[in-house]
C-alpha cells in the first residue's frame, strides 16, 4: 500500500495540483492532516489560493481521502467538502501500520499513543520532519503551500511498504527517509 500524506494546503489549488499530479495520484490513500481550505489570519495568501476550486478537486478524487480537522478548518469548510473532517484524531490500522494522525495544534496525543501505535503523524507547524523515538515514528509532512522551514521547501510525505519519505514537491528530492520495519 502507498499512502500520500499532505498537510496545510491552506486553500492553494496550485500547491495541491503539483503535489497530486507528481506524487499523490498513484497512491492508494491520501491522508490530509488539516488546514485544507482557509489560509488563516496569521498566514499570507498562498500562491494559487482558490479554496472553492480546491474543494471541488478534493471532492472529485477517485483516491480515498481522510482529512483531519485543523485549527483553520471550520464548519463552513465541512459544508463544501464531501469528506468528513475527522477531529481531533484519525486512527488507521493498515497491516502492520498502526497510525494515529492529528493536526497538531491542540493537546498532546493520548498517553497510549506511545504504545498503541507505531506511526504518529501531525501537521500544523509547516515544518517537515521524520524521526524515530522509542519505537514510534513521528512524521510531519510539512506544507506544500506555506512552508516555514528555513529553505521554504514545499513538501509532502509518502508511506510505502518499506519506508517513509519526505519529498520536495518541486524537485522530487527526498529530504529524509525512515525505514519501516
Amino acid at each position: 500500500m502507498k499512502i500520500g500524506v499532505i498537510s496545510d494546503t491552506h486553500g492553494s489549488l496550485a500547491a495541491w495540483k503539483t503535489a497530486y499530479e507528481k506524487y499523490l495520484k498513484d497512491t492508494d490513500l491520501i491522508l490530509h492532516c488539516g488546514d485544507v481550505l482557509y489560509h488563516g489570519p496569521r498566514n499570507p495568501l498562498p500562491t494559487g489560493y482558490d479554496p472553492a476550486e480546491l474543494a471541488k478537486e478534493l471532492n472529485s478524487l477517485a483516491t480515498p481521502l481522510i482529512i483531519i480537522k485543523g485549527n483553520c478548518d471550520t464548519e463552513v469548510d465541512q459544508m463544501v467538502l464531501e469528506y468528513p473532517l475527522e477531529s481531533p484524531y484519525a486512527h488507521l490500522f493498515l497491516g502492520k501500520l498502526r497510525i494515529l494522525a492529528l493536526h497538531g495544534h491542540g493537546a498532546n496525543p493520548p498517553v497510549k499513543a506511545e504504545s498503541g501505535y507505531n506511526l504518529l503523524i501531525s501537521g500544523h507547524t509547516h515544518l517537515p520532519g521524520i524521526y524515530k523515538a522509542d519505537g514510534l515514528i513521528h512524521l510531519n509532512p510539512g506544507s506544500p503551500s506555506l512552508p516555514k522551514n528555513e529553505e521554504k521547501t514545499p513538501t509532502i510525505a509518502l508511506i510505502e511498504e518499506d519506508r517513509i519519505s519526505l519529498l520536495n514537491i518541486d524537485t522530487g528530492e527526498a529530504l529524509d527517509r525512515v525505514a519501516l520495519k
